[in-house]
């Protein structure tokens, strides 16, 4: 049987297509920037501080890589604006600080609300003024938007459900240029920041339906879809890959 219009089985999607990619160099980040080169798009990606994990990536993907802090909105900017084109936006740069919000540093949480919630409204943003019709956003968000059932996750919860209100809004300026915009929410991932068998992983399992965390390259499909042909009515929505974590 034949394929259905705009599926990509061998991997050329999304060929033709710009891509940027905040964040890029590790985690879930690096697993974005494999699948949508592996999917045929020219891919830009840009990382804070791990200069040799994104040299390497670089290496093995053809991507280009770029140093920018997400945080710092003119860095950014001048990224987008250096870009011939831009099809794609992928903004997976993100922290999360932890703590009893009565000792927290408020300068931590500053920061993160600065990473987490202004970088990725800003580079959207400023991305769309450079997309053409049917260009694609996708912000990576965190299940801790729907749901925080630990203590010491207020402040990074706080940020993650702005996204979704952030995505929601964006998505009605935007929809009359056919541009999507949509929030990914990952749980519990395999990264170097939350590893498989790390020390919070019988906890975060225990809320699980499917008790095991999930694989960047799992995150990186979703994204695939969503930046896809497929996608083009697919806006304004929180698509949570969490196995159950906030069911």
């Amino acid at each position: 049987m034949a394929n259905p219009a705009g599926t990509s089985p061998t991997g050329t999607g999304l060929t033709g297509k710009r891509a940027l990619v905040l964040g890029g160099s590790r985690g879930i980040g690096a697993a974005i920037v494999e699948r949508l080169t592996a999917e045929g798009a020219e891919t830009t990606f840009t990382y804070a501080g791990s200069a040799a994990a994104a040299e390497a990536l670089a290496e093995k993907t053809g991507a280009k890589t770029l140093q920018a802090d997400s945080a710092d909105k003119a860095a950014v900017d001048a990224v987008i604006a250096g870009l011939e084109s831009l099809d794609i936006l992928v903004v997976n740069a993100g922290v999360a600080a932890l703590g009893d919000a009565l000792e927290m540093d408020p300068a931590e949480v500053d920061r993160m609300i600065d990473i987490n919630v202004r970088g990725p409204y800003h580079a959207a943003v400023e991305a769309a003024r450079h997309m053409p019709a049917g260009g694609r956003i996708v912000i990576i968000g965190s299940v801790n938007g729907d749901r925080m059932p630990f203590a010491g996750g207020a402040a990074y919860a706080l940020t993650k459900s702005a996204v979704q209100g952030m995505v929601r809004g964006l998505a009605r300026d935007l929809g009359p240029r056919g541009i999507t915009v949509n929030n990914v929410q990952p749980g519990p991932v395999d990264t170097d920041m939350n590893p498989a068998d790390g020390p919070m992983k019988d906890q975060m399992h225990a809320f699980m339906a499917i008790r095991r965390h999930a694989e960047p390259s799992e995150v990186a499909g979703m994204v695939a879809y969503l930046v896809g042909p497929e996608a083009g009515i697919v806006t304004g929505a929180q698509h949570t890959i969490d196995g159950g974590f906030g069911a």
